[in-house]
């Protein structure tokens, strides 16, 4: 046993070695020869037709040898022509450059690109080439230049099809990252947004941005963020769920511990909290940490309504997820073990619809339960010109269906079509998938004990809430612990006057955000 340890060790050691090793081999420099620097590039992408590399020579000196990297389809080729290719080769003239002093005229006065940066190894320059810039290689220098002509086609900015509103910005996230970080910098227009970029996974390179706002984000929160995305080790990263998966706080909890939206202006109020931002290249999803069980109920139109509007709409919000997480289990507690607590015309109604019926109620929720889980998943996973569709009539065709086979009650279905609307009432998608796993657990203990398995599943339910954290922030707040100055923008929205300060367990440096009440009040007509 201890010899099968030791061994085990011993090839773990081998493997990081291993891994070490091939990692200090790929950081080899680049050797100044032009011929063989250019030679290991064609060997490294042999078998990459869509990596061109053109040589050719700077101005009419043939013995200014260059060459040119880049990946087809990543840049941009009118760039290359214009501002490259055309200022290296015909815009230079003999005896205007010196051998000596080439690669520094190159980037200080001919090259008319944007944005150039240092290459000195050979990981590098792969990275730069497939990340869609343009690398120039010159003879006699062990140095080559990466200029910035990422031209990919990208998606428009467009309405985020999954956080519509009425009132408010129609423009969500894409999957360019740049494009994303240009749409927080509109919103918020001061020198302390701050935007820190890294790039995670060994193969894919994602690139990766933490935004936040200087002074007003609390400097220990932006550490933490900072010391989480770099113990990252994998190979790729996709999605910005990878890297939620990878640093929340709670792994075994079916309640998002972490924010997401792909609305710019969600972000950027999350910015001006004091919160900090994670933007993942590729997706249109942005991460913000730390969150909170409330805010999950909250959607920008609720700031952009007056706010007795926005207190009621998400009042509405809040009973639909207690509708949405008891009203199934509800129904079996109160018609199995409590029917007193009915009228006798209900009562007696239920019971002549469930006269016929052969399963308990319990038996009776899960069917249905299950049966309209397949239909949402069978509408989300079609053809949008059949999904929509497909649900509807299944849902019609499948509940009355059942009603007249006579397998579940016609009360039944109401309940449980209820349920399902109520659970398309919240903002945040993670969350629905979160009431839909906990009912079916709350169903048991209601088809178990009654209302008082209702009670003793609520009480762990809320224990396991009070328990959570995000990021040092208790997920509770300002309800546990309470935090009463808070409480203006949690159940309901106090008006835009009364919203003085920052959420005090978010940001502790810098709380007020406005002017005092008293100025920004209305004054009545004299």
């Amino acid at each position: 046993m201890m010899f099968h340890r030791r061994k085990n060790n011993r090839n773990q050691e081998k493997d990081k070695q291993n891994v070490s090793n091939e990692h200090n081999h790929s950081v080899e420099p680049l050797s100044g020869t032009f011929n063989e620097d250019i030679q290991r590039i064609r060997r490294t992408f042999q078998k990459s037709s869509d990596v061109i590399i053109r040589t050719f020579n700077i101005g009419n000196d043939e013995s200014n040898n260059a060459a040119i990297i880049f990946t087809d389809g990543l840049a941009d080729s009118t760039a290359i022509q214009n501002f490259i290719l055309e200022s290296l080769m015909v815009d230079v003239k003999k005896g205007q450059i010196s051998r000596n002093k080439l690669i520094q005229q190159v980037k200080n006065s001919i090259l008319t690109v944007g944005d150039i940066t240092e290459i000195r190894d050979f990981e590098s320059l792969y990275t730069t080439v497939l990340s869609g810039n343009t690398v120039i290689l010159i003879n006699g220098s062990t140095e080559a230049i990466s200029a910035s002509t990422a031209g990919w086609e990208d998606r428009a900015v467009s309405e985020p099809a999954t956080q519509t509103v009425v009132r408010g910005p129609r423009e969500g996230f894409t999957e360019n990252l740049r494009t994303n970080t240009a749409l927080l910098r509109r919103k918020i227009k001061d020198h302390n947004l701050y935007c820190e970029q890294k790039q995670i996974g060994t193969l894919t390179k994602t690139n990766i941005a933490v935004m936040y706002i200087k002074g007003i984000v609390n400097d220990k929160l932006v550490g933490e963020v900072h010391h989480r995305l770099d113990k990252i080790d994998i190979e790729g990263i996709l999605e910005s769920g990878y890297i939620e998966e990878l640093i929340q706080d709670e792994t075994f909890t079916p309640f998002p511990t972490i924010f997401n939206s792909e609305r710019p202006d969600v972000i950027a109020a999350c910015l001006l909290e004091g919160r900090v931002a994670i933007l993942v290249d590729g997706t249109p999803f942005v991460l913000v940490v730390p969150s909170l069980f409330i805010q999950n109920f909250q959607v920008a139109e609720d700031y952009y309504q007056r706010s007795d509007i926005g207190s009621l709409l998400r009042l509405l919000r809040i009973v639909c997820f207690i509708i949405a997480l008891f009203g199934p289990s509800f129904y079996i507690a109160v018609t199995t073990f409590h029917q007193e607590m009915l009228p006798t015309p209900l009562l007696i109604s239920l019971a002549a619809q469930r006269e016929g019926v052969p399963f308990p109620a319990f038996v009776e929720a899960v069917l249905m339960e299950i049966a309209f889980e397949i239909l949402r998943e069978a509408g989300i996973r079609m053809p949008r010109a059949v999904g929509q569709a497909v649900s509807i009539v299944g849902a019609l065709v499948l509940g009355q269906a059942a009603v007249e086979a006579g397998i579940v009650s016609a009360s039944m279905v109401i309940v449980v079509s209820l349920t399902a609307i109520a659970n398309f009432v919240f903002p945040a998608y993670n969350m629905a998938i979160s009431v839909r796993m906990l009912r079916f657990g709350m169903m048991f203990f209601a088809a178990s004990f009654g209302l008082y398995g209702i009670t003793v599943g609520s009480l762990a339910l809320i224990m396991h809430l009070n328990s959570l954290r995000s990021f040092g922030v208790p997920y509770m707040a300002p309800f546990s612990p309470l935090i009463p100055n808070d409480l203006k923008d949690s159940l309901v929205r106090f008006p835009r006057w009364a919203l003085l300060s920052r959420p005090r367990l978010i940001n502790r440096k810098n709380m007020k955000r406005q002017a005092s009440p008293a100025a920004l009040k209305p004054e009545p007509d004299k």
